[in-house]
Formats: C-alpha cells, structure tokens, sequence
C-alpha cells in the first residue's frame, strides 16, 4: 500500500465542517469551512481529489455519526477513513499544525 501524500482532517458538525488537507511534509494545502450538504461536500472532495494528482489520500474525521454521516456516506466509497475522537484531533491540530481550532 502507498503512503499517504495528503491527510485530510475534518472537524464535523451540524451546520458546517471545516477541513485541513496537509502533506507529508506537513505544509498546509488547503483549509476551508463547506456547509454540511451534498453539493458543498461533493466539491470538497473533488477540490482535495485535484490536489492529490493521483495520489493516496487518508481522510479523518472527529465524529462517527451525526452531522457527520453525510461526509462519511460521501468518503466512504473514495478513501480511507480514519476515526480521530474530538479531544484527541484538537490536541493533534494544536501540536503539530499549529493552527487555532
């Protein structure tokens, strides 16, 4: 199995996800906040998908249901998904992005 070349990270919720996409590197290539509907969702995937140029993508995702079932019935089938509970995907955003979540 190929290694990742872009991890995508996704904070779901009810109205809204926002989602960081890093490289190996761990340079940030895109982050941007979708409303929580198909249409929104689909272009984020195609968006990351162009990004990628063929390569493996692993998405994560903080929650395993709720809002954000609608993003996990739309990555299902395209990627590898991973699982990050809240607490830990802040604590990971805060260390190793930098960023303010």
């Amino acid at each position: 199995m190929a290694v990742p070349e872009l991890w995508a990270g996704t904070d779901a919720g009810k109205a809204e996800h926002h989602c960081v996409v890093i490289d190996t590197e761990g340079k940030r290539k895109l982050s941007r906040r979708v409303a929580n509907d198909e249409a929104a969702l689909l272009q984020l995937i195609a968006d990351v998908l162009a990004l990628s140029g063929g390569e493996p993508v692993t998405w994560a995702i903080d929650l395993n249901a709720g809002g954000a079932a609608l993003m996990i019935a739309l990555l299902t089938d395209r990627f590898r998904m991973r699982f990050v509970e809240g607490l830990g995907s802040w604590v990971w955003c805060r260390q190793d992005l930098g960023c303010v979540c």
